[in-house]
């Protein structure tokens, strides 16, 4: 049987699911600007790293 959360606990679910979102884009783009591309490439690799996190905060929602 699934468990219910709290309204206080899903809004800061949608926060934190939000805060990765943004942190993902806003890593893209610095990537995308980037011309050392080892720091390019760190850049691509965090933003990966906030969307999976995003995909998996998203997941408790269903």
């Amino acid at each position: 049987m699934p468990q219910r959360i709290s309204q206080m606990e899903l809004q800061n679910l949608r926060e934190l699911i939000s805060d990765h979102q943004t942190g993902a884009t806003k890593l893209q783009e610095y990537a995308q600007q980037c011309t050392d591309q080892q720091l390019k490439q760190m850049l691509q690799q965090s933003a990966q790293s906030a969307q999976q996190t995003t995909q998996k905060l998203m997941s408790f929602l269903q």
